[in-house]
């Protein structure tokens, strides 16, 4: 244990060589500046003590030393009896003495996860408790305690009981073994493959804390796009190793696995999972990963799309397969998530392959199973309508995957605060056999009554110094770990927080700074895909626009498929007219989409062929509508430009200059996405861009010629 916390205290002996790189994250534990403020919390704490031990303790414990003195700027020591102007940290089980200070109504109210943190008197004294109905509880309580003193909380009067919303809060790194990372933006993998197992990076201590810090608690360490060899003793023995230095912060280890396994590694004839010889093998591949990770958590499975293998091969169907691992899991406590990203050739929309396929099959999986839905029907778009999955599988655990990393929000390069666009899915209404709920109450297993949950996020970490490759990439690391934990945080609230932790305290910088973040979203779907256009990215890379794309193998590699502009309008019909998608909502989600006059400006496009002259409810024709949001897009890019500038006295040097870069780039490819689909799409409307506008200083030809090969993710 000495080592882990000797690695721990390296995180800031590694920042204060790099300076202010971003390398701290949210953990940077900056002395409080209000003066008033920090007198008060020096008198307020003036010791601690914890009870129980473990690993999990060892580094809570380490936490709260390093978070009290960077904060205080003042070494707090541990002291063996409980005195007045102490914190008490412990849970009922370790202590009488915290058992006296709950009741059981309040301790059963937590559950195996949540802490509770509040003001009480030992003999007529203030102490701070803080426990919880396990170790890991209470490393998420004292996290949040640290970060409560950020935020300039009051402590005489907390009274805190919180618990998670959603079970499995999960990491998918996209990232293969040859430390390529599939989407990835920050560099190359994180995980060191070829020195591991007698490697323990420091970034491995720091990503752990990092994640317990916001309350997720699994990683998948390897792409959906998956590799047998993972599972091979040479490599389980690396993920043994990173599966023991991430145990004491609380996070089990998965891996992905390839349905063809048996065939690559096992040497079988078939994959099939109903062949008893293939049952066999995936039993005891299993068994063997259990001896090497003794809590492993499972299995992710991307089958049957974008050309990967799956139980459609032997014309068997998800439930198959998705059984097959669950019965071999089921013994040792794991589960499964099978993708429901289901993408194959089809004469269709393909807004509807995914219900298509899986709504036939609720009911079935095994109960160790989770089906993972992408928040969209397509494919992590600037903006979607939320899958329609979400309420049509009542009897099936569904679960949540965002994408952290920015494949069509700009990449690393573009600032975009994500909660806004993850909250609309979370908040949407939608009903699960006739009952009214939101979406977030479907994957929470509320609506449904299922005993397991989860949410994932597409992680947009790599080996850069700041791990995200943009430093306001973190704050969508950050809000996946809080929204999974609380869905109901408002993006207002996670924005405060990342802020506080992350840069600075103080009230004018927060006010401005929070304003970037919260318009960036809209302000990136303006520039790139407004009224409801979707997947006109580059083609491959998804860099920059080509809305005129048309060369791809299939139809829904092209982005003509699905902007389906012409002489007499712009969209994708799908009501009942068109390709029928609309038909998987409930008749009251249908209500709201399929009146061309009604519906939302946000969807529009997703769910009408609009003509070029149809009446905008802002008085607009679509056309003028369209060249109002690029226009605005880019004018809120300069906007952000002029507030980050206005910024500089609360920012370090190296960190403003960093986001002042990136900004001038971002504010270039807003003008490059806004001239380039007006004028293609011009010459479909023949109709003038406003003179009012900044006009194209490029010719559709020129934006037509660029070529990317080696773009990012390509």
């Amino acid at each position: 244990m000495k080592r882990i916390l000797l690695l721990v205290t390296g995180f800031f002996l590694l920042s204060s060589v790099f300076g202010e790189s971003g390398y701290r994250l949210w953990l940077r534990y900056e002395p409080i500046s209000n003066a008033t403020l920090l007198s008060g919390y020096k008198k307020a704490i003036t010791s601690f003590h914890f009870t129980g031990n473990g690993e999990t303790i060892d580094v809570a414990k380490q936490e709260m030393i390093i978070g009290l003195k960077g904060l205080l700027n003042k070494t707090i020591s541990e002291d063996k009896s409980i005195k007045p102007n102490s914190i008490l940290v412990g849970t009922p089980a370790s202590s009488a003495l915290v058992a006296s200070l709950v009741s059981s109504t309040e301790i059963e109210s937590i559950r195996s996860e949540g802490f509770i943190i509040k003001t009480t008197l030992i003999n007529g004294k203030l102490v701070i408790l803080v426990t919880a109905n396990s170790d890991k509880g209470i490393l998420y309580g004292v996290f949040h305690f640290l970060r409560l003193l950020q935020a300039g909380q009051n402590l005489n009067r907390l009274a805190i009981n919180s618990s998670p919303k959603t079970g499995l809060r999960v990491l998918n790194h996209w990232d293969n073994l040859n430390r390529y990372v599939e989407r990835g933006y920050a560099g190359i993998s994180i995980w060191d493959w070829h020195r591991l197992p007698g490697y323990i990076d420091q970034r491995y201590i720091d990503y752990a804390r990092a994640n317990a810090s916001i309350g997720i608690n699994g990683t998948v360490l390897t792409n959906v796009n998956a590799n047998a060899m993972v599972l091979s003793p040479t490599y389980l023995e690396k993920v043994a190793a990173l599966a023991n230095t991430f145990r004491p912060y609380g996070i089990k280890v998965y891996l992905t696995a390839r349905f063809s396994a048996p065939i690559e590694l096992g040497k079988l004839k078939t994959a099939d999972p109903l062949d008893t010889a293939v049952q066999r093998w995936w039993k005891d591949k299993i068994s063997e990963i259990y001896s090497y990770v003794p809590d492993f958590g499972g299995l992710l499975v991307k089958a049957n799309s974008e050309g990967q293998p799956g139980p459609q091969n032997y014309n068997r169907n998800h439930v198959d397969g998705a059984n097959m691992l669950a019965d071999a899991l089921a013994p040792h406590g794991g589960i499964v998530m099978w993708r429901a990203f289901v993408y194959s050739e089809i004469p269709d929309d393909r807004f509807k392959q995914a219900y298509n396929e899986f709504k036939p099959l609720d009911g079935q999986f095994k109960k160790n199973v989770l089906v993972q839905v992408k928040n969209g029907p397509i494919d992590f778009q600037p903006r979607e309508p939320f899958h329609p999955l979400f309420g049509a599988m009542p009897k099936t655990p569904l679960m949540m995957e965002f994408q952290l990393t920015q494949e069509y929000l700009g990449f690393a390069t573009h600032l975009v605060f994500m909660p806004p666009m993850f909250k609309e899915v979370l908040d949407a209404k939608t009903f699960s056999n006739g009952k009214p709920g939101t979406v977030a109450n479907v994957i929470d297993g509320s609506l449904d009554d299922h005993s397991i949950s989860g949410m994932a996020g597409v992680a947009n970490i790599g080996n850069e110094i700041n791990w995200t490759g943009h430093v306001f990439g973190q704050a969508n690391w950050y809000a996946m770990g809080r929204l999974a934990w609380d869905h109901t945080l408002s993006s207002e609230r996670i924005a405060t927080e990342w802020l506080q932790q992350t840069f600075s305290s103080s009230n004018s910088f927060i006010k401005t700074a929070k304003q970037i973040m919260l318009n960036s979203h809209e302000a990136l779907v303006n520039y790139m895909t407004p009224l409801g256009l979707h997947h006109i990215m580059g083609y491959g890379h998804h860099y920059g626009p080509a809305p005129w794309y048309d060369k791809g193998a299939r139809p829904d590699w092209n982005p003509v498929y699905f902007h389906k502009a012409d002489a007499e309008g712009i969209g994708y019909n799908r009501t009942s007219t068109g390709s029928n998608a609309l038909a998987q909502y409930p008749p009251e989600i249908q209500k709201k989409y399929a009146d061309i006059n009604t519906c939302p400006d946000a969807y529009l496009l997703w769910f009408h062929h609009a003509a070029w002259d149809h009446k905008m409810q802002s008085g607009n024709t679509l056309w003028e509508e369209l060249c109002l949001r690029y226009n605005s897009g880019v004018d809120s890019v300069r906007a952000m430009q002029k507030q980050w500038s206005s910024l500089k006295q609360y920012v370090d040097g190296d960190r403003f200059k960093q986001v002042r870069m990136l900004l001038s780039i971002q504010e270039k490819e807003a003008v490059w996405w806004r001239d380039a689909c007006l004028l293609y799409f011009q010459s479909f409307s023949k109709m003038a861009i406003p003179a009012k506008y900044e006009q194209p200083a490029k010719t559709l030809e020129y934006y037509k010629a660029l070529s990317f090969p080696y773009a990012p993710g390509n």
